[in-house]
């Protein structure tokens, strides 16, 4: 990725990673660690890349400037895709110009990188006047580390917002109006597995943004594509996103060994359509979790089925729960259904997970044991027409 201006004097000069597939449990077809250059009486770089790409962010800054004319560094975040790169480019820069942050950002570098940086804690609402520009920072603490914060840029309304409004997406569009609404199902999976548990925090702070009377023409996120066409379009959608009112849809998650499980779902997800309600079941072996997580966003209805193994739940069935309630999806029903051979203990377990979720478990749940008949996947049927009712009257 080649540096681009977005703005007189600010650029993008960060890397794409084509190659990463996985990135902690996330599936991924590749990103970006976006880092911006400012060029005004101070030059300033905004965050660094992943160590191993460090280098090639600074062949990107030296087809503007020469590295060693940095000024000064900002850590919006300290996750290491962030700042893994930032001793090799403070040591490229000059080692003792100062390296801004937050006041949990320096002890958090601190313990990355020891005390070998120029660290300097910021203030929530502080600001640094860099030439024609003033830089003002607010903290974000959690969204999604407590070191967490955004740079706002007054003169230009540009806000870098660090790992907020952003997507896992490597492509060589830029900016909103290049890549279009295609953009948005990465901006979706990239909230519901990373910024969902900080729903509450989210809302705040769009609340704290608004009545600051923030101007944004152009959202920065360290990851993505970069919003200047209508950063309102984002916004929003983490706003309808945080607030968890999901509509007229459930998903059936299930994983099967005989495929009476599969049976079991594939007949309750027809009842649930049924009632007009729309419905995805998903065979968790051939899902990612992530996938999965996504779809749990906007869906009322979480009916989950596991066929009982060891007297226990199914492995991936087990994998998929503890991931979705470190989460906290909220205002979501839940429903249980398994398949047995002869204790059956799956569906038991499978109503207290959902139930620690904090779901509203439906009272009603379906065991059977061996292979449904043509009367059992009836009562799968009929099953799956209560929860649709059930959404409904949740929705009305």
């Amino acid at each position: 990725m080649k540096p681009v201006e977005i703005a007189s004097g600010i650029y993008q000069v960060g890397v794409i990673d084509w190659n990463i597939r996985d990135f902690h449990g996330y599936s991924v077809e590749g990103t970006t660690y976006n880092a911006f250059l400012i060029l005004d009486d101070t030059v300033v770089l905004i965050d660094t890349v992943k160590k191993e790409f460090a280098d090639q962010l600074l062949a990107n800054i030296a087809e503007i400037i020469d590295p060693k004319k940095i000024d000064m560094v900002i850590s919006n975040h300290t996750e290491m895709d962030h700042s893994g790169g930032l001793p090799r480019v403070m040591h490229a820069i000059g080692g003792e110009k100062p390296l801004y942050c937050s006041k949990m950002g320096q002890k958090n570098l601190i313990q990355h990188f020891g005390d070998r940086l120029n660290l300097q804690a910021l203030e929530n609402g502080q600001e640094i006047s860099i030439g024609s520009r003033t830089l003002s920072f607010l903290e974000t603490r959690m969204l999604h580390w407590p070191d967490s914060m955004f740079t706002y840029i007054k003169e230009d309304q540009i806000l870098f917002s660090s790992d907020a409004f952003g997507q896992h997406y490597a492509g060589y569009e830029m900016f909103d109006d290049q890549i279009g609404d295609a953009v948005m199902p990465y901006a979706k999976k990239y909230f519901a597995n990373i910024l969902l548990l900080y729903t509450p925090k989210i809302l705040k702070l769009v609340e704290q943004i608004t009545d600051m009377g923030l101007q944004i023409k152009i959202i920065c996120p360290d990851h993505g594509i970069l919003w200047r066409s209508n950063p309102e379009t984002i916004i929003n959608a983490y706003v309808e996103w945080s607030r968890q009112e999901a509509g007229k849809r459930a998903v059936v998650l299930y994983d099967t060994m005989w495929k009476s499980t599969r049976l079991m779902a594939e007949a309750i997800a027809d009842g649930i359509a049924e009632t007009g309600v729309a419905v995805r079941p998903i065979h968790i072996r051939s899902s990612h979790r992530s996938d999965i997580m996504t779809e749990v966003l906007d869906a009322r209805a979480i009916v989950v089925g596991s066929p009982t193994l060891n007297n226990g739940l199914f492995p991936s069935v087990s994998d998929v729960l503890t991931y979705m309630k470190g989460l906290r999806p909220k205002n979501k029903i839940g429903a249980a259904f398994g398949s047995y051979g002869w204790s059956g203990e799956s569906v038991k377990l499978l109503n207290e997970a959902l139930a620690d979720m904090k779901f509203d478990v439906m009272e009603e749940s379906l065991k059977i044991q061996y292979v449904p008949d043509k009367k059992d996947l009836s009562a799968c049927r009929e099953y799956g027409r209560k929860i649709g009712q059930a959404v409904i009257s949740r929705v009305g």
